[in-house]
């Protein structure tokens, strides 16, 4: 599977033994450089629990061990943020 921007990846140790500790790993981007056969360099963000971005990380895996998370309401999406409007008061010149 080579992943896409924008998927979201388990990444374990199946992938790298680098990943003792596994991640979720949210794509920015897939390199085209040459590497070896059926590895893959890949831009992105480290998740946490909630699926808020922790880390920017470039990582070397083998597109083989990655593992493609669905979608799934346990990652809250983007808060929309309302603007209350500014308490304007006059201000003495002079």
């Amino acid at each position: 599977m080579l992943p896409r921007s924008g998927d979201v990846l388990h990444v374990t140790r199946t992938a790298s033994v680098q990943f003792l500790r596994p991640i979720m790993f949210r794509v920015i981007r897939v390199h085209d450089w040459p590497t070896y056969d059926g590895w893959v360099w890949l831009d992105g963000y480290e998740l946490n629990a909630t699926g808020d971005a922790i880390n920017r990380r470039s990582i070397f895996v083998q597109a083989a061990g990655l593992r493609q998370l669905p979608a799934t309401p346990a990652m809250r999406p983007n808060p929309v943020r309302t603007l209350r409007p500014l308490a304007r008061t006059p201000v003495r010149v002079g």
